[in-house]
This record gives structure tokens, sequence and C-alpha cells, in this order.
């Protein structure tokens, strides 16, 4: 595991320059140098990926916001608890995921079972599934350097210990120590990303204690055992930044595992946030994020952006919603390529503030994150048939809509013919004319989705079921019936009726007509679950 808490030494001035010395009593001058300018770039990174993500000043209180570890219910075990308002765009994703890796890929469980390790678990293995698409070469993973006290929970493990034996993590460390202790007099150790620095002997200290110090951390996010330290500000932590590379998601596990105090302590959520931007790499996310001129997080209310959230759902920071690439007089918006693992609904799109497109409405997993003004929650089914791969009449009826600019569900009778090379059917203009004149008989200018579907789909088979189980998270403790964070879960039925019915009363039902447009859902204990 590469490790990058810590300065590197300068080499000796006498013996060959390139001839690497063991016992950490020299090294070469090619490798330092490399370390060097490896150890500027990286501080370079943070201060940019700081840049971008909370501009040119972060507020105190937003930041205060934002500072929480990963934290389970006491009422529901597999239920992140978000404290204030802000870090859904990384809570809500990592609670998207966790519930796909327990409904899809571990049958058998149910959540009142749940011990608190099996938990443990599965939150690491859905950071483990975000992280691995965001990777673009190494998994870099972001931790904070121990208190320069001791008394807090360690930072970056010099050791690698998710990855090395015993042995090598031993003579690891006494390498780096015996470093340390060779440097001059007077000369300091940088941590972070600004100037934060503490003693030679001091960095010995932590390194020679950081075992005891990793074990001694449950994990409780009060920042270790005895008295609570001080909250972190905004210019502490930055300084206090350290990263480990490792190779293979399966080390990450590992890491995560052994060091789970890294997500659970008071800034897990953060850390996790820059461990996404560092294993994306700045350069790939400046590249598909459209605006820089905002910072992802916003600077006055501390929500993040939409391309933060699809970042940590699909791994490209892309800015919109709707299938692939949009002309826009003349700029090429980005959108979601390809069906996602989880799906994303949002209330805005009933207020046409987006239009979300076929890739996120049908995930490959029957889990969606759920947008509102304000707040990100989690819509989950055990019911598979609620998503599946695209047949030729979903795409036919994707690509409809992308017609339908209204979301009106017709296009204007000219526009058929477009239509019809989209979707690959025959579209010659003789042949349009006479599908024209049949499919708007009445010579109203107007063609209706149903009536196309029926004319060129006819033998289209409705997979999704007429009743299913909905069941829906919101970690805001505020926003549950008694303050108890818990899944609420309510029997759906789709209507016949093609008319939608759309209640500004209801903005849970609203969000849901989005996806099923003739829906309703009876909630368990006749309390509608809350979006804010």
């Amino acid at each position: 595991m590469g490790e990058h808490s810590l300065q590197q030494p300068q080499p000796s001035s006498g013996g060959d320059p390139h001839q690497q010395q063991a016992g950490g009593e020299g090294t070469s001058t090619t490798t330092t140098t490399t370390s060097t300018v490896s150890r500027q770039q990286l501080e370079g990174e943070l201060r940019d990926i700081r840049q971008l993500l909370w501009g040119p000043v972060i507020r105190p209180e937003v930041f205060r916001r934002w500072s929480q570890g990963f934290d389970f219910s006491a009422y529901e075990p597999s239920a992140l608890v978000q404290h204030d308002g802000g870090p859904c765009c990384v809570i809500a994703p990592v609670q998207a995921y966790l519930l796909k890796i327990l409904l899809m890929e571990t049958p058998g469980h149910s959540f009142s079972d749940l011990t608190p390790d099996k938990c443990k678990t599965l939150l690491i293995q859905a950071i483990c599934q975000i992280l691995m698409k965001c990777k673009s070469s190494k998994y870099r993973i972001v931790s904070l350097q121990a208190r320069q006290t001791g008394s807090g929970p360690g930072g970056c493990s010099s050791s690698g210990k998710a990855t090395t034996s015993a042995a090598e993590e031993i003579e690891g460390d006494a390498e780096m120590v015996d470093a340390l202790e060779n440097l001059p007099p007077n000369e300091q150790v940088e941590l972070g990303v600004d100037a934060a620095s503490t003693t030679t002997t001091e960095a010995a200290s932590d390194l020679v204690n950081q075992n005891t110090m990793e074990e001694g951390s449950e994990g409780s996010g009060s920042g270790g055992a005895g008295t609570s330290p001080d909250p972190l500000n905004p210019e502490t932590f930055h300084q206090r930044l350290c990263v480990s590379e490792l190779e293979q998601i399966d080390d990450v596990e590992k890491y995560y595992a052994s060091n789970f105090h890294v997500l659970a302590d008071e800034c897990g959520v953060l850390l996790l946030l820059y461990t996404v931007l560092l294993t994306k790499e700045l350069d790939n996310v400046l590249g598909e994020v459209s605006d820089t001129s905002e910072p992802l997080i916003h600077g006055t209310y501390g929500y993040g952006s939409q391309a933060l959230i699809n970042l940590m759902l699909t791994g490209r920071a892309v800015p919109y919603v709707w299938d692939n690439e949009q002309d826009v007089g003349g700029l090429k918006l980005k959108g979601i390529t390809q069906q996602s693992d989880i799906g994303f609904i949002t209330l805005m799109e009933q207020m046409q503030y987006c239009t979300v497109g076929f890739f996120y409405k049908n995930p490959k997993n029957p889990v969606w994150v759920m947008g509102s003004e304000t707040h990100l929650t989690v819509l989950f089914s055990n019911e598979r048939r609620l998503v599946s791969q695209e047949t030729n009449s979903d795409m036919a009826r994707r690509v409809f809509r992308q017609f339908d600019t209204e979301g009106s569900n017709f296009i204007p009778s000219p526009l058929l013919q477009d239509v019809l090379c989209a979707v690959d059917l025959v579209s010659d203009p003789e042949y349009v004319d006479l599908m024209r004149r049949k499919l708007d008989p009445e010579s109203l200018g107007i063609i209706l989705l149903n009536d196309f579907m029926n004319e060129f789909f006819p033998t289209e088979q409705k997979s999704v079921p007429d009743t299913f189980d909905l069941l829906h998270y919101n970690g805001i403790p505020n926003s549950n019936s008694d303050n108890r964070v818990r899944y609420s879960k309510g029997q759906a039925i789709q209507l016949e009726s093609d008319v939608r019915m759309c209640n500004p009363s209801d903005p849970m039902l609203t969000c849901l007509q989005t996806k099923w447009p003739n829906i309703e859902v009876n909630w368990n204990d006749a309390r509608t679950p809350s979006l804010n």
C-alpha cells in the first residue's frame, strides 16, 4: 500500500545516486525525486478537489453539517442515520447500494435479524461497489492523520496493514521511523494538504503507537475512548488528510474492515467523498462536470449537485439525468449512458426542471434514489419484476418520449418519420404518410404514445405486476415517525386509467408517478413517508 501521509526524507549526500539502500539508511536520488513529485501532485490535487467541492470559502455551519460518520439506526439495523441536512448526496447512494446488496445478492436475510457486524460488512461492500465504478488507476483511500496528542483514533496506516503480512508491517514501520529519526534536528514533517506539521519525534511516536490507537477505536463516531475531542474545523480537517493507495478492491475491503473507524468517526462521510474523487482522479471529474464555476457542494445550503449524485450512483460526474447526450444550442450536454445499478427519480421532473431518462428510471435493481427540492431518500422493493433489461418496445417508448419534450404522451405528427427512423423502423415517406393518416385520423396534428405503441408493438407483454410492495428510507430522524429512522412499507397498485391524477399535496405520490404514471400506494399506518 502506498502511503502519502508523510513527506519523504531527503537522500544522504554520499553513495551511488542510482543505488537503493536497504534499512531506510538512504534512498536514491531518482526514487526521492519521484516520491517528492508524487507528494506534491497529490497535495495539489487535494487542494483542487477542495476548491471544486467547496469553492473559495467553506462556511463553518455547512462543514459542521457534513461532519458525521456512517452511523446505523438503533431501530432499523441496516438504515443509516443522517444527522443534519447536506450529506444526503453521499449517504443516500451508499444506503441504496447497501440495500441492493442485501436484497439482490444476499437472499435469506430479513431486516430484523441483521447483526451489527453484518451491517458493517454490508456498508463496506456498498462502498466498495461505488469505488469500483470510480476507479481510474488505483484506489486512493483518504483518512485522517492521528491527532498530535495521540488521544484519537489514528489516520493512515503507514504499515500497509490491509495488504501486507505482519512481518512486512513491522519492517515497514521500522524503516519509516528510522528515516524520520535521521532527519535534521529541527526539520518538520508536513501532513495533509497545507502546512500543518509535527516534530519528527511526535511523528515517530504516532507510527509506533498506530496499532494501539486503531485497536482502541470502536468506530463510535466520538473520536475515540474517553473525552470527545473538539470538532474539526475545515482547515484542521484538510491539514490532517492523508492518502493510502491500494491496487485491488479486495484490499480496500480488508482495509475498511480493519479500520472501520475511518468510516464511523466524525468525518467518515467526507472522507469517503474525498476517496471517491481521488480514486476517480480530478482530471476525469473535470472532464465530466460541464460547469466548474459553481462548487459541487452548495456554499449556503450544503446540498450536493446533481453531478455529485451521479458520480456516487454511476461513477460518472455528469450533470444531467437524461439518457446519453443531448444537443442544446450546439452544446453537447452529457447524461446517463447505460442502465445504472441504482435508479433515480425526482420530484423536480414533475415540476419540469429536468427530464429523467429510461436508464435511471429502469435500473438493473429495484432500488431508486428519490430526489425532492431539498433532500435525497431511497425507494426499494423485493419485486424483481419491477426492473428488466431494455426490450425493443422499451426502447421505442424511450425514443418516443425523447421527442415528446413536454411529457404529454404525444408528439406532433410531423415528427413521426424522425421517431420511426430513430427506432429503426420503416421510414420511407410514402409509408410514413400512410401511418400518419392512420394514427391521426382526425387530422389533429398529434400522435398519441398509446396509439403508436399499439400499432408498432401490438404484442408488448406487460412485465410489471399490477400490485407490489414498496419500502422507503429517509435517514433524517425528524422526518420519521417518533423520530426513529425506520423503513416505511406500502402496498402499490397500478390503476387501469391512462389519466394521471396529480396531487400537489402528496409529493411522494407525485414523484412515484414520474416512474409509474398510474400508481397508488397504501402506506402502512396510513402515514405517507416524507421526501424531505
